[in-house]
């Protein structure tokens, strides 16, 4: 996968198929074909693989902290860092993109678990629906700012750390919401 990673990033999408991932690795195209049964076969396993290193580098960032112990700027930093680190946002938009249905799946439940960890305690629906709203929201920011941050920030002049800034801000509020509730 490492060799499918690496054509992604360098080439882009269209350049992740059989015969050159095969190339890559010394392989034939009939070995990959018989591995991975297709090119759809191959983006799937890509996705997964993706969607598993990102999760993985989240968990790492987190597995010394006990729960209710990552604040909100941590998070935020966490989240963001995830998406702009090793073309991580890059790497999730091409996982839409392909239209494999789910591929974010594994990457949000990593950071909505991180949220629910975070925030205070609330079980009514109307909390739980809130969490995976923040959670919407928390990636919607991490992944425009991995993708256009560096354009938007300069083309409207504003500061590189606005968007890290509000989505602190959204998560600081409504933790004070949950916790007045």
């Amino acid at each position: 996968m490492g060799a499918a990673r690496s054509l992604l990033l360098e080439e882009g999408p269209q350049a992740v198929t059989l015969k050159a991932v095969a190339a890559r690795i010394n392989r034939t195209h009939a070995n990959l074909l018989h591995h991975f049964g297709s090119a759809a076969g191959l983006q799937l396993a890509l996705a997964n693989y993706l969607a598993t290193a990102i999760c993985d580098e989240m968990e790492e960032a987190t597995r010394f902290l006990p729960s209710r112990d990552l604040d909100v700027r941590k998070l935020v930093d966490l989240v963001f860092d995830t998406f702009a680190a090793k073309s991580g946002g890059a790497l999730a938009c091409w996982m839409v993109c392909t239209g494999i249905n789910g591929a974010l799946d594994p990457i949000l439940e990593a950071v909505q678990d991180l949220i629910d960890r975070s925030l205070p305690e609330g079980t009514s629906s109307a909390a739980a629906e809130e969490r995976r709203e923040l959670t919407y929201s928390l990636v919607l920011m991490a992944l425009g700012k991995s993708m256009m941050g560096d354009e938007l920030t300069g083309s409207l002049g504003v500061d590189d750390d606005a968007a890290r800034r509000h989505g602190g801000d959204m998560l600081t509020f409504a933790s004070a919401r949950m916790a007045a509730s």
